[in-house]
């Protein structure tokens, strides 16, 4: 008799970009094939004003098992006006609307002045802090000013992550410190540029982890299948929990469960 094929672990992807215009042919498939690789629930990702509006118009067509976050990502933070921080303010409150963000800083492109991407970060933060919803965040090539901005903002917050973190232990630990969970993507699976991370991740507690996939971004290099036109997809993400495993010494169904539990308690979803 044949053995049983394991049932997946129940998992959440709490960074997705549906939004995205390259799954406008199919995004119910994908959301199908996400449920069917065990991917049951997903937090879509808002990074721009009209991106939340989108996003939020996803998770109300999806209720329990979308949801969505609005904010501005740090590339458009020219463009964070007294418009766009009411917008996003009035986004934010949505009922299905679990954090603040995509919002930090990012020097490594630096598509937006830095003086811009900190006053839009800052903005963000109180806005997370008014209506005590965690806040979704992006941090690239900016570690000191991301801190610093954080500690200024950390009275009010109620708790965040650190959406793809792509660091080592020393970024890790100032981020723990600091009450983050951290985001785990498909980067830890990189050959070329992963060591820092899986190092990171081997210092990563348990109750602090979170996993998605940042599709269509961020295909895992090792992962078996070829995806069409290299995009990444939700159904993706039980390969991160295994190379995630891997790198924690720990069973898969243990960190499927811990991270599952700690999106839940974040995100109140």
């Amino acid at each position: 008799m044949n053995n049983p094929t394991p049932v997946p672990p129940p998992l959440i992807d709490i960074g997705a970009n549906l939004t995205h215009d390259c799954f406008d042919p199919d995004r119910d498939e994908a959301l199908d094939r996400a449920a069917a690789a065990g991917v049951t629930r997903l937090i879509v990702t808002g990074a721009s004003v009209e991106g939340s509006r989108h996003a939020v118009a996803l998770a109300d067509a999806k209720p329990g098992v979308l949801w969505a976050t609005a904010g501005v990502h740090p590339h458009h933070a020219a463009d964070y006006d007294e418009a766009a921080h009411a917008d996003i303010a009035g986004l934010a409150q949505c009922d299905n609307v679990v954090a603040v963000g995509e919002c930090g800083l990012d020097y490594f492109r630096n598509f937006s002045p830095k003086e811009a991407q900190r006053s839009a970060f800052a903005r963000q933060l109180q806005t997370a802090a008014a209506i005590n919803k965690p806040v979704f965040l992006h941090q690239r090539e900016a570690h000191d000013d991301f801190v610093t901005i954080l500690d200024e903002h950390a009275d009010g917050l109620a708790g965040g992550v650190a959406h793809c973190f792509t660091a080592g232990p020393a970024e890790l630990l100032a981020y723990l410190e600091r009450g983050l969970y951290i985001g785990i993507t498909g980067w830890i699976c990189d050959e070329r540029r992963g060591d820092s991370l899986r190092a990171a991740v081997r210092e990563l507690p348990l109750d602090r982890l979170l996993l998605e996939t940042d599709a269509p971004y961020l295909v895992p290099r090792d992962f078996p299948e070829k995806l069409p036109g290299r995009r990444n997809e939700p159904r993706v993400l039980p390969h991160v929990l295994h190379a995630v495993a891997r790198a924690m010494a720990c069973e898969p169904d243990e960190v499927a469960a811990a991270a599952t539990a700690n999106t839940e308690k974040l995100f109140k979803i």
